[in-house]
């Protein structure tokens, strides 16, 4: 996992911030690879109740990720109780790693 152990505390304290105790964050994407160089963060947020604006809260994470860990391409899924089941929820899930 290319990711270090501050950056990892800076996700989780985000998601635990924003989102709740229930919330469970998946490193997905090229930064699970070792062998691999550079990329994007893609991350999967996963929460067990409704928020009343998914949009909102996706941009609320991402300017509070953007200020903990500088200026770099994050892409977030976001998934609460009401978000229908997707493929890529899927692929995030088998294929990643939880923080």
């Amino acid at each position: 996992m290319r990711l270090t152990h501050d950056q990892i505390q800076a996700i989780k304290q985000t998601a635990h911030d924003i989102l709740g105790d229930d919330s469970r964050v998946i490193l997905f994407g090229s930064r699970t690879d070792d062998t691999k160089k550079g990329g994007d963060i893609d991350l999967l947020f996963e929460i067990n109740h409704t928020l009343d604006s998914r949009a909102a809260t996706t941009g609320e994470l991402y300017v509070s990720l953007i200020r903990k860990l500088g200026d770099r391409r994050i892409d977030i899924l976001l998934k609460d109780a009401s978000t229908p089941e997707a493929p890529v929820l899927q692929i995030a899930r088998q294929n990643g790693i939880q923080l």
